[in-house]
């Protein structure tokens, strides 16, 4: 899809009522792959979502050497091979806008001896990779950057090994930058010592589903917090074992859906919930239930039903800025106003998020102003309009959410969607229109 394609977000004609079942998770795929490709011998996926991402991730990974087979429905992965004795031929990997490719594969690509050439997307040449430079060259790994400083394309000059020890670095803009040497840590000449040198630190949760991956790959690794609220983490030099594992759903993707019975003060429910997790999206569960949701668990599935309020909510989101963009456009269907906090990081994820939020709610009627670390939002009388997507995949399913109670709402690249969640479009329209027979009891 181009730029220039506009969808037109179908108006709900009655409560939603659904059964829906998401696909795997996008950062646990992501990070299982990037580690079964570090392993010692071959691991098993199962449940692994395919989508622009992760076929990126996979491009990636084959590309320094491994091999990624689906067999019987599963994701078979063998290692990297080891690093040759004299440098390989040039690689480059397009990331197009993915993070976890452009920020988790670069120190990877110092285990492969040779030149390995990042490039990406053009919005993604926007998107801050100076802490991932920085840890490269901490660990003595030459790193060229062929535009702006900090940024992509560049190329990682690659010697087949990373010397461990301390590094420091600044993850103010990413928890991704944290994940990023975790994940390759226990490949390394001697222990790692990380130790986080900046004034913030978004998004804990990603970077405990990334130690809990770790510790199930037999790794060990431990976080500290000092006594001035600085974060350290060490990793200890080790195999990494293989793994056979089933990718939980993406509880983040299932965002929108959820925001769906809100909406329309209809139900749905989310199949294959998992009883406890690390990732964000579990806090959908108590952010919806604040904002008059009725919340409830039958067996292995989130139940969510829209009682007719949307309460507005104060909210610090620091460690869930994923779920920012579907909790805003509720915000915007809300009674009363809403403050979302903790989130300036989100000024460098796929789009300038709070930008994007602020420009497009306030375009349709709900008053948003971008605050230092967040988001206010004003209800107000909604209209029709343009809904850019700026290719972030949760702008446009926030101009979904939206276009169930606002006529003539038309979503500018619906199609970006596909970056984590391949047939949103056909996943909604079942939503509202299901087959005979498909309706929830």
């Amino acid at each position: 899809m181009t730029s220039e394609v506009l969808w037109n977000a179908p108006v709900a004609d009655r409560p939603v009522d659904a059964l829906v079942r998401v696909p795997g998770s996008k950062s646990l795929t992501a990070r299982w792959m990037l580690l079964a490709a570090a392993a010692d011998e071959p691991s098993v996926l199962r449940g692994a979502l395919v989508s622009r991402d992760t076929r990126l991730m996979r491009d990636a990974l084959e590309r320094l050497g491994a091999v990624l087979e689906v067999q019987d429905g599963a994701l078979h992965v063998t290692p990297l091979p080891p690093p040759a004795e004299h440098p390989a031929e040039p690689v480059e990997i397009h990331t197009g806008l993915a993070g976890t490719v452009m920020r988790f594969v670069p120190m990877l690509a110092a285990l492969h001896h040779g030149d390995v050439r990042f490039i990406g997307d053009d919005a993604a040449l926007q998107r801050p990779m100076d802490a991932v430079i920085e840890a490269l060259r901490q660990q003595g790994v030459e790193v060229t950057e062929h535009g702006e400083p900090g940024h992509l394309p560049l190329t990682v000059h690659g010697t087949g090994r990373l010397r461990g020890g301390r590094i420091e670095i600044d993850a103010s803009a990413s928890s991704q930058f944290v994940s990023n040497v975790l994940l390759v840590a226990a490949r390394a000449d001697q222990d790692v010592e990380l130790v986080h040198v900046g004034e913030t630190l978004p998004s804990l949760p990603h970077i405990e589903m990334t130690a809990e991956t770790l510790r199930r790959a037999g790794v060990e690794t431990s976080h500290q917090v000092d006594e001035h609220g600085r974060h350290s983490w060490t990793v200890t030099r080790a195999p990494i074992r293989p793994v056979q594992v089933v990718v939980e759903p993406d509880l983040s993707n299932a965002g929108p859906f959820l925001a769906a019975a809100m909406a329309t003060e209809g139900t749905i429910a989310v199949d294959d919930w998992p009883e406890t997790t690390t990732q964000p999206g579990d806090a959908y569960r108590e952010l919806l239930a604040r904002m008059g949701g009725e919340v409830w668990r039958e067996e292995e599935t989130i139940c969510v039903r829209g009682t007719g309020q949307i309460r507005g909510i104060d909210a610090d989101m620091s460690t869930m800025g994923e779920l920012v963009p579907t909790v805003a456009a509720l915000c915007a269907l809300a009674d009363s106003p809403s403050r979302l906090h903790g989130i300036a990081h989100l000024r460098g994820h796929e789009t300038d998020r709070l930008r994007a939020l602020a420009t497009e709610l306030t375009k349709i009627g709900a008053r948003t102003v971008e605050v230092e670390d967040g988001l206010e939002i004003h209800p107000g009388p909604l209209h029709g309009e343009v809904f850019e997507s700026y290719e972030d995949h949760r702008m446009a399913t926030a101009g979904a959410i939206i276009g169930l109670r606002v006529p003539d709402l038309c979503v500018v690249d619906i199609g970006t969607t596909q970056k984590t969640l391949p047939d949103f479009v056909g996943m909604w329209l079942s939503m509202l229109h299901p087959e005979p027979g498909q309706e929830e009891e």
